[in-house]
């Protein structure tokens, strides 16, 4: 069991929540790296502030909006309309608690440019997804943001396919993670439902998997509940290996909610072509919240 006390100089677990900030800080050390420990702190009925913060942290679900269709549109035609980085400004005002890119080798949307001027900009949580290439790995080393979800895309790839196979690159992963973990940033490993994948991606020194979601939202329509089973089954795994759990791709409207209900290990969902392509009907603005309202119902209605 982790020693909560030691995790906070000023005061103890029955002390008042006063800096927030802090307490989301602790909240992270550990819930995303000792999800099932982090569960007994508020069982047995014993709701100190401290389990209180923390249950409501676990129910909590993030929106990391992904930017790279905005700049996908700005590349259709050159110049800086629409603005990549006033759009992730304005995307942070509007309530998102988490901005990702994925830049490719090609350049095709985000660029190693924008990246490096988002640094300047994000205030919330800095999200870079791609392969784990040399040229990568310097780029968020020097930009130094605050997770780096590493894919297995091959460099030609419309879009992230697949999640890694750890058992076959288990070496390769743990040390890119502890390179990255040595700069301080968070890793998070894109990764499918497999459970023996599961425990290969926990052994690389990984603080989170993100589950790759294509296969529930392609099977959503037909069947929810047979699509969300594998990723319940996941969800639960990976919180006994120790790992943080965040989802992505394909993420809509529609299949948002019964995804975050079946998995509640979840903190955080990345999310963008949907996204995006709902703010051209709905604004971009009242789009976010739309999300948001969705991750509540998911977490906090009375069931």
């Amino acid at each position: 069991m982790i020693e909560v006390e030691r995790l906070h100089p000023l005061q103890g677990t029955h002390g008042s929540v006063g800096d927030f900030e802090r307490w989301d800080e602790i909240f992270d050390i550990i819930f995303c790296n000792h999800y099932s420990e982090a569960k007994k702190i508020f069982s047995g009925g014993k709701h100190t502030t401290f389990a209180l913060h923390i249950k409501m942290k676990m129910m909590h679900c993030k929106l990391s909006v992904n930017i790279n269709k905005i700049a996908t549109l700005r590349n259709a035609r050159g110049g800086n309309l629409p603005d990549v980085i006033k759009a992730a400004a304005d995307l942070e005002l509007f309530g998102a608690e988490g901005i990702t890119v994925h830049p490719r080798p090609d350049e095709r949307h985000i660029r190693y440019d924008d990246v490096r001027r988002l640094k300047e900009v994000v205030r919330t949580e800095f999200n870079i997804e791609g392969y784990p290439s040399e040229s990568f790995l310097q780029l968020v080393e020097g930009v130094n943001p605050q997770q780096v979800t590493l894919v297995p895309d091959a460099p030609d790839v419309l879009t992230s396919n697949a999640g890694w196979d750890a058992v076959k690159h288990g070496q390769f992963l743990g040390d890119t993670v502890a390179r990255l973990k040595e700069k301080g940033m968070r890793v998070s490993l894109f990764m499918d439902t497999d459970l023996r994948q599961i425990d290969a991606a926990a052994a690389t020194g990984a603080h989170r998997i993100e589950l790759y979601t294509e296969r529930y939202a392609a099977h959503y329509a037909q069947d929810a509940t047979g699509a969300v089973s594998d990723y319940a089954t996941a969800g639960r795994h990976a919180g006994a290996c120790g790992l943080g759990v965040n989802a992505g791709h394909d993420l809509s409207l529609e299949n948002l909610r019964f995804l975050l209900e079946a998995v509640p290990e979840i903190v955080e969902v990345s999310i963008g072509h949907a996204l995006i392509s709902d703010a051209l009907y709905y604004g971009l603005q009242n789009t976010v919240q739309m999300y948001k309202h969705e991750i509540r119902l998911a977490r906090f209605r009375e069931k």
